[in-house]
């Protein structure tokens, strides 16, 4: 039996860029060693090793964004405890957005997402961190 899909991914994005700050890259760019801000790249690793990273930036998977937000999660990251404002950021945009609405939805605040992801970030010249790829032990 077919799926009938009520509310779909156009629908959820148009809804989280009304409600959800977009910054450019090159303003992100300007402001990103403001100790202020906390650069959230929700990347798979594979996506980090392959493209690199913005300096600075702190990964967040974006399967464990929810469980790492929740203080009363056993999962809670200490970096989402902080009086900063919260920009996420993904290889497009998209899913960048429904995670900073999510965030704001769950209480943290400022959050923002870098309009039109990593790609915009280094189509704009931004610094980018290489980094090396994971090697299994042994």
């Amino acid at each position: 039996m077919a799926q009938t899909i009520h509310r779909g991914i156009k629908a959820l994005l148009d809804e989280a860029n009304r409600e959800v700050e977009a910054i450019k890259a090159p303003d992100l760019i300007g402001s990103a060693k403001d100790e202020s801000i906390l650069i959230v790249d929700l990347r798979d690793p594979r996506e980090i090793e392959r493209e690199g990273r913005i300096p600075g930036a702190f990964h967040c998977p974006r399967g464990m964004l929810e469980f790492w937000l929740d203080p009363a999660s056993p999962y809670a990251k200490p970096a989402f405890q902080q009086d900063r404002k919260f920009v996420f950021h993904c290889a497009s945009g998209w899913r960048s957005a429904l995670a900073a609405k999510t965030a704001q939805d769950m209480g943290l605040k400022p959050v923002a997402h870098l309009d039109g992801g990593f790609t915009a970030w280094r189509e704009a010249g931004g610094p980018i961190e290489r980094v090396e790829p994971h090697k299994p032990k042994a």
